[in-house]
C-alpha cells in the first residue's frame, strides 16, 4: 500500500510539472505571437495568436484537473477521481471550436475588408520561434501523457501538436501573401486554420463523452481479456457477465465467475484470485471484480444484464 502510495506521489508531481510548462510555454507563445500580429496586421498571425489564448486557458484547467484527479480514493469518491479527466478534454474541445468560430469571423470580415500587411519577414520569424517551442512541449506532453496514462496530458500534447502544424500552415500561406501581394490568400488561411481546429476539437469532445458514458475497452484490450478467460474455461468453469470501463488511466473489469456448485469456498476463492491476478497483470492499474455463482443454478444465469432478471415465480 506504501509503495502504491509512493507511485501515485512521484506521479502526480511528474504530472503536475509537466503541465506546468506547458502553461509557460503558452503564456510565451501568446506574447510572441501577438507581437507578430501588430507588426504584420495578418488576419492568419491572428488566428494563430487566438489558438495560443485556448492553449494556456486549456493547460489552465489542465493543471487543476491534474490535482483533482490525482487524489486517491476517499469515502465519497471509492473508485477514485480519475474520471476528471475526461471534463478537461471536453472542456478543452469545446474552447478549441469556440476558438474556431472566433477565427472564422475575423477572417470573414478581413476578406470583405483587405488590408496590406507590414513587417511580414519579421512576424513570421518571431512566428516561428514560437512555434518550435509549441513543437517540443507536444512532444514532452504526449510521451509523458502516454507514459503515465494520462488522458489530459495526452488531449493537450494532441491540441498543441495542431498549434504546431496549423502555425505551419499560416507561416506558409502569408509568406505566399507577402511574396504574391494576393491579400485575399490571407483570410482564406485563417479559414483553413478555423476547419482544422473544428476537426480537432470535435475528436478530443467525442473521446471525452465516451469515457464518461462508460464506453467499454476497445477491442484489442477485450481480447486481453478474453485470452485470460479462455485459459480457465472447461465443462466445470464458465464466466459471463463481463463488464469493462475505464476512467484516466483505471481499467475496471467486472466478471462472474460459475463454478461447481459442490466446490468450497476456498477452492472458489483461489480460482476468482488466479483470474483476478492474471487480468491485473495484463493492465497498468486494474482493478478487477469476480464474482462466484453455481454453475447447476438456473439463477446463476439470469443476472447478467445489467438489472437482474425478476424471478418469475416471485421467490
Amino acid at each position: 500500500m506504501e509503495d502504491d502510495s509512493n507511485e501515485n506521489r512521484r506521479r502526480r508531481r511528474r504530472l503536475i510539472r509537466v503541465i506546468s510548462v506547458s502553461v509557460m510555454v503558452a503564456l510565451l507563445t501568446i506574447c510572441m505571437k501577438l507581437v507578430a500580429w501588430l507588426l504584420t496586421g495578418s488576419i492568419g498571425l491572428l488566428s494563430d495568436a487566438a489558438e495560443s489564448v485556448v492553449n494556456l486557458v486549456a493547460a489552465g484547467i489542465a493543471l487543476i484537473v491534474i490535482l483533482w484527479s490525482t487524489r486517491p480514493a476517499d469515502e465519497d469518491h471509492a473508485y477514485g477521481h480519475e474520471k476528471a479527466d475526461y471534463l478537461s478534454a471536453g472542456f478543452e474541445g469545446a474552447l478549441i471550436l469556440l476558438a474556431a468560430v472566433s477565427i472564422a469571423y475575423a477572417a470573414i470580415d478581413r476578406l470583405l475588408n483587405p488590408a496590406e500587411l507590414t513587417e511580414v519577414g519579421v512576424g513570421l520569424a518571431i512566428t516561428a520561434v514560437a512555434s518550435l517551442f509549441n513543437l517540443i512541449t507536444s512532444r514532452l506532453l504526449v510521451r509523458t501523457g502516454r507514459e503515465e496514462n494520462s488522458m489530459v496530458l495526452v488531449a493537450d500534447g494532441r491540441h498543441l501538436m495542431t498549434d504546431v502544424w496549423t502555425s505551419a500552415g499560416v507561416i506558409a500561406g502569408v509568406a505566399l501573401v507577402w511574396m504574391t501581394g494576393w491579400e485575399t490568400l490571407d483570410p482564406i488561411i485563417a479559414l483553413v486554420v478555423a476547419a482544422n481546429i473544428v476537426r480537432t476539437g470535435v475528436s478530443l469532445v467525442s473521446d471525452s463523452m465516451s469515457g464518461l458514458m462508460d464506453k467499454a475497452l476497445p477491442d484489442e484490450e477485450l481480447t486481453r481479456v478474453s485470452d485470460v478467460l479462455q485459459g480457465y474455461e472447461s465443462r466445470e468453469i464458465h464466466f459471463h457477465a463481463l463488464r469493462t470501463r475505464k476512467a484516466g488511466r483505471r481499467t475496471f473489469i467486472s466478471i462472474h465467475v460459475l463454478v461447481p456448485g459442490g466446490w468450497s469456498v476456498k477452492e472458489g476463492h483461489d480460482l476468482a484470485e488466479r483470474v483476478e491476478e492474471d487480468l491485473r497483470s495484463r493492465f497498468d492499474h486494474a482493478t478487477v471484480f469476480t464474482h462466484l455463482e453455481p454453475i447447476e443454478d438456473p439463477v446463476s444465469f439470469e443476472d447478467t444484464g445489467l438489472d437482474r432478471t425478476p424471478d418469475p415465480g416471485g421467490g
